[in-house]
């Protein structure tokens, strides 16, 4: 029997993993509560609910049986993500330039619960997306230079698909002044390949219970079908095709700027 409960915890994906040396106390509760139960339980099912914190913990697989929180607990409702897992954040560099070494316009490290660093950067994306006005007729139409909901979604697929596991590194959102590149610690995983990658409907999930958690809080429609959403947008703002590449290491999604 001991053997068996090895066994199938180890399976366990790495974002259900306890995190040794955290208590519950290492957890937003109020947020949980307010935030959490109210997007992932129904407010009929919460009526009749009769469940301490703790079980309901447990229900939704941010505890393991003995308390001790989990890794999805820790990036969703954890006081100090960074604490525990260092490289939990979102790197932001907008660069005056097409090199790396060109001058630093805004820099920033965007930390927090995987919710706040979402949201963060959705207000990062707003504020550095320009838009340029074609006057003709009686109407003015203003065109942005990178589609808002194409850089919003690569962002979430970066954030919910990264290593957590065996790194320190953030992900990386890159703005230079041709292109944005959005680079995901960790290669691919599961079945998904150099060949399907990217495809619709083909998908694999390295952190599935962070999924759930992330779809209960709003931030992803349906699975799947985020590369259709990315590339759909693009090419209604008339940008360039979406450019994806592999390395054992990482992922990156680099997206070209509207052409005049």
């Amino acid at each position: 029997r001991r053997l068996v409960e090895k066994r199938r915890w180890g399976e366990l994906p790495f974002d259900a993993h306890p995190v040794r040396a955290a208590t519950v106390a290492e957890l937003d509760l109020p947020r949980f509560q307010l935030e959490y139960l109210p997007a992932a339980i129904s407010p009929e099912a919460l009526a009749q609910n009769q469940r301490t914190v703790d079980d309901q913990l447990r229900a939704l697989r941010l505890a393991m049986p003995d308390g001790t929180p989990t890794v999805t607990a820790i990036l969703v409702i954890g006081r100090e993500p960074r604490r525990w897992l260092p490289g939990a954040y979102i790197q932001f560099r907008r660069v005056d330039g097409r090199e790396l070494l060109d001058a630093v316009i805004d820099h920033r490290e965007v930390a927090g619960t995987v919710a706040d660093q979402l949201r963060q950067m959705d207000e990062i994306v707003r504020l550095h997306v320009a838009h340029s006005a074609a006057v003709g007729g009686p109407l003015r139409v203003d065109t942005p230079d990178y589609p808002e909901e194409a850089l919003r979604q690569l962002i979430r697929n970066a954030v919910i698909h990264r290593s957590y596991e065996g790194t320190n590194s953030p992900a990386r959102v890159t703005w230079f002044s041709d292109r944005v590149e959005i680079q995901s610690p960790g290669g691919l995983y599961g079945h998904v390949t150099r060949q399907t990658f990217g495809r619709p409907g083909v998908t694999d999930y390295r952190n599935p219970t962070l999924a759930e958690a992330l779809k209960a809080l709003g931030f992803v429609e349906r699975f799947g079908v985020g590369f259709a959403i990315v590339r759909q947008a693009l090419e209604k703002n008339g940008n360039p095709e979406l450019e994806l590449t592999v390395e054992d290491a990482h992922v990156l999604a680099t997206v070209r700027r509207r052409r005049p």
